[in-house]
């Protein structure tokens, strides 16, 4: 539908664009990215014909650009201009149907239940039906922002170009605007042409992006590979991590502000931090550490600083376990959203707490183990504080290396009761929460194999032994007392 060849001009005072060639095909909602000046807003004018250019070709629809009279372009492509400036007290419905122009025989002589239709349309699909008596001097930018959107679309074009359409958006609009537009490029196969500010947005909707930097073209694809973590930082010369949407397969930017950063320093967790009680077990911790979890409240990744090992009667039943969880939280002081949460009848006296260490390594481990109901272990809680920063993959890793530990004491334990069947071992109520506060010299791995691995094994496996014997010894003097 786009095709542009070897594109070079700019302005009066030099050159902006060098030798820029891509193109877009129909029905493609194609982002255009690149810090402030670095030729973003002088593409899209000389796409849209409204600025000319020294050297090179673009063509619309197999047809180059020169060869549109201005009506006949009106028809092919739509413009919606960062920043619309309306010289006259229209009415919003008014201004929406100036869109209708291009198709017009004269101003207005022809206009027709078809015209009337698709305005009435726009409007509806842009949301501003209930403005469209107001004037459109009276609205705000992001009301301004759809008017003009709308006034775009009612021209029905093939090709639509937009410079930052979200901007003066409030959340929930940019959401339907870019909903909307993804709609038509769909379903219509009109070709959509816009420039973001907003990477994660221009990541969430467009099938391919085109990245600029200095008037060239840095690269054009799938936004997996534009907004590679290391490229955008060259680019847009700031701090950066890249991280996959949870729910589809996009990635997303998150800015890591240089304040929260954390502090470069030797904080230990350890049993400074610990408060054991007949109901619960208690890591309060000064900061928030980077957790994965599997426990009843905080599962997945996140940030917290409190932990709470909750310990329930026997007879515990509850049909909404995590409402009446972060019910007990909030009972006790403890914010939800701050807090990892597990659950086990096992006495908390019978929990095995430690502290590991070799050479500048340090891990802090509580390990529960046991059911009141049964005379094997069926449900194993595990907390793994690792003293620094470690990487995605050494958390991964860390979670394997500690299941593997744990194996290792419940079969010397268990002999050859134990296996891949045996309903003590990895049962559906196990827990574990990897936490770590992600402060000085990264550690890049936790398997068998590495330093900080090693420890692990060792810890999960000394804790994880230590608490099942706890468990049995304080079981066999219950029956005898």
């Amino acid at each position: 539908m786009i095709t542009v060849r070897s594109l070079t001009g700019g302005y009066a005072g030099g050159e902006v664009l060098k030798e820029i060639s891509f193109e877009v095909g129909k029905g493609e909602l194609f982002g255009i990215l690149g810090p402030n000046g670095s030729g973003k807003t002088t593409l899209l004018k000389m796409i849209s014909g409204a600025l000319g250019f020294s050297a090179g070709i673009i063509e619309l629809d197999g047809r180059p650009l020169t060869q549109y009279t201005p009506k006949q372009l009106a028809r092919m492509m739509a413009v919606l201009p960062q920043h619309s400036d309306q010289a006259f007290p229209y009415s919003v419905k008014e201004t929406v149907s100036l869109g209708r122009y291009a198709h017009q025989k004269g101003w207005f002589h022809s206009w027709s239940e078809e015209d009337e239709q698709i305005v009435l349309k726009v409007m509806d699909q842009t949301g501003i039906t209930f403005l469209q008596e107001k004037s459109i001097v009276e609205l705000s930018g992001g009301e301004k922002q759809r008017v003009y959107l709308a006034q775009a679309l009612a021209q029905q074009p093939r090709i639509l170009l937009l410079d930052e359409p979200t901007n003066h958006l409030d959340l929930s609009f940019q959401k339907e605007l870019l909903d909307l537009l993804k709609k038509w490029a769909i379903e219509e196969g009109l070709t959509v042409v816009s420039i973001f500010h907003d990477l994660n947005l221009a990541s969430l909707y467009c099938d391919r992006l085109l990245l600029m930097e200095n008037g060239e073209v840095l690269i054009v694809d799938t936004p997996a590979e534009v907004l590679k973590e290391e490229r955008i930082k060259s680019v847009y010369k700031t701090q950066i991590k890249n991280h996959p949407h949870p729910e589809i397969a996009r990635p997303q930017l998150l800015l890591v502000p240089e304040s929260d950063r954390g502090q470069e320093g030797d904080f230990k967790i350890d049993f400074r931090f610990l408060d054991v009680g007949q109901d619960r077990i208690v890591m309060q911790i000064p900061v928030k550490l980077r957790t994965m979890s599997s426990g009843i409240t905080g599962a997945g990744i996140g940030w917290h600083n409190s932990f709470v090992h909750r310990v329930v009667p026997m007879e515990y039943d509850c049909s909404d376990h995590k409402a009446e969880m972060a019910a007990f939280l909030q009972g006790n002081g403890y914010l939800p959203s701050e807090t990892v949460a597990m659950m086990t009848a096992v006495p908390a006296a019978t929990t095995s707490i430690r502290l590991f260490e070799a050479g500048e390594l340090s891990i802090f481990i509580i390990v529960s183990a046991g059911n009141t109901h049964y005379d094997s272990p069926r449900n194993i809680n595990t907390w793994l504080f690792i003293n620094g920063r470690i990487s995605e993959e050494a958390f991964i890793q860390s979670a394997m290396t500690a299941a593997e530990a744990k194996m290792s004491a419940l079969q010397e334990l268990e002999g050859s009761r134990v296996n891949t069947a045996d309903p003590a071992v990895g049962i559906s109520t196990d827990s574990i929460c990897i936490a770590a506060p992600q402060q000085g010299e990264e550690i890049s791995y936790a398997g068998t194999a590495s330093p900080l691995g090693k420890l692990i094994s060792e810890g999960i496996y000394t804790c994880t032994k230590e608490a099942i014997l706890n468990y049995r010894a304080d079981k066999a003097a219950f029956k005898h007392s």
